[in-house]
């Protein structure tokens, strides 16, 4: 009796309400958005209560066990992620171009979208074990930029630009918000936009640079590698103050909309609910990522300190990409909008971060 009172007096409500908000709204946008789709997405919606009924599981699992024992085993778990990634060039199936799945029975798993946890776990066991308190120099930046170039080569190789990216984009939210020196910081980026020519010519497959180039020229070729962000944009703009209402979307029902339920859901909603809505969307996330920084601040430890900003980086900066690239503000690089683009592994994946998060929230008090 006191175990279950204690474990709901310290249950961290405020994260569930908006996780669950985020993924129901998820759910009756894929019922909508693939509503006039063919049969083999018509009960997509259905897969995807199957995947968050499966990710809250995971996350249960995750909650019940100290986050100081990811701490302990965090080397084991971030060579795990490794291994898959090597088992993608060994068992992978090429979709699209890309060999980023292997297959597992009836399902495929993408490790790439799994190496962001093992990275974050990997990263903080680092820097929970890195006492100094004193900004971070370029010199303390090759072990933790070791971490993150294994997988990174893997992933590129696979080849998966926007994953990478995603992976970059948290390590540095991570080194800069645990002290890295401005001048470092500074320095890092101008190495990254310097590389850029060798990055475009040496790492880039021809399809990533058609997309690029669509992204700098959109309106130069719009019935083929501009076609995704135009109709995104026209459903965007078509939605207007208060949306066209639930599944009278024209852009999604007339079928102009590609890859609506994986990569574009964020346009169907705003079609159909407005500018309103999309505020709803973007408040949700915001309330999210703002309550992993406040779990962060509130921490024990500096691993369950990083482990949160680590979860918080990944879902703004996945947020932020998808919706720019949904919006016209950045290329078509296949990033999900979490827990509410149809996907697995993406599912998977941020509901073990939600689980992180409350593991860290909620053990702030057994210290």
């Amino acid at each position: 009796m006191a175990l279950s009172r204690g474990f709901r007096d310290n249950f961290d409500w405020a994260l569930f309400v908006v996780t669950a908000a985020i993924a129901v709204t998820g759910i009756v946008n894929l019922y909508s958005a693939t509503s006039a789709a063919g049969p083999h997405l018509k009960d997509i919606y259905i897969q995807q209560i199957y995947w968050l009924t499966l990710g809250a599981g995971v996350a249960v699992l995750v909650v019940a066990v100290d986050y100081r024992h990811y701490e302990r085993q965090g080397w084991i778990a971030y060579g795990a992620g490794i291994v898959l990634l090597v088992l993608v060039f060994l068992l992978g199936r090429e979709v699209r171009g890309s060999q980023r799945w292997v297959p597992l029975g009836g399902f495929s798993l993408q490790p790439s979208e799994l190496m962001k946890i093992f990275l974050i776990i990997a990263l903080a066991k680092h820097l929970h074990n890195d006492p100094r308190t004193e900004g971070r120099t370029l010199k303390d930046l090759i072990i933790p930029g070791a971490i993150l170039a294994v997988p990174l080569m893997l992933i590129l190789a696979q080849p998966d630009l926007g994953t990478a990216m995603l992976l970059v984009f948290i390590f540095a939210t991570i080194m800069f918000l645990t002290q890295l020196k401005l001048r470092s910081l500074l320095t890092l980026v101008g190495s990254l936009i310097a590389s850029a020519p060798l990055t475009w010519t040496y790492l880039l497959k021809d399809y990533q640079r058609d997309r690029l180039s669509a992204f700098m020229e959109p309106e130069k070729d719009l019935l083929d590698t501009g076609w995704h962000a135009h109709q995104a944009k026209v459903a965007i703009g078509s939605g207007g103050l208060s949306g066209k209402g639930f599944m009278l979307g024209t852009q999604n029902q007339h079928r102009f909309l590609p890859d609506q339920q994986t990569d574009f859901p964020f346009a169907v909603w705003a079609e159909e609910h407005g500018f309103w809505g999309a505020l709803i969307i973007l408040a949700l996330y915001l309330m999210l990522v703002l309550w992993g920084l406040k779990i962060a601040s509130e921490a024990k430890d500096r691993f369950g300190a990083v482990v949160a900003v680590g979860v918080s980086a990944l879902i703004f900066w996945q947020t932020v990409i998808n919706l720019g690239m949904v919006c016209g503000l950045l290329p078509v690089v296949g990033i999900t909008l979490p827990l509410i683009s149809y996907g697995g592994s993406s599912v998977l994946t941020v509901m073990t971060g939600i689980g992180l998060l409350m593991n860290v929230s909620m053990r702030r008090f057994h210290f």
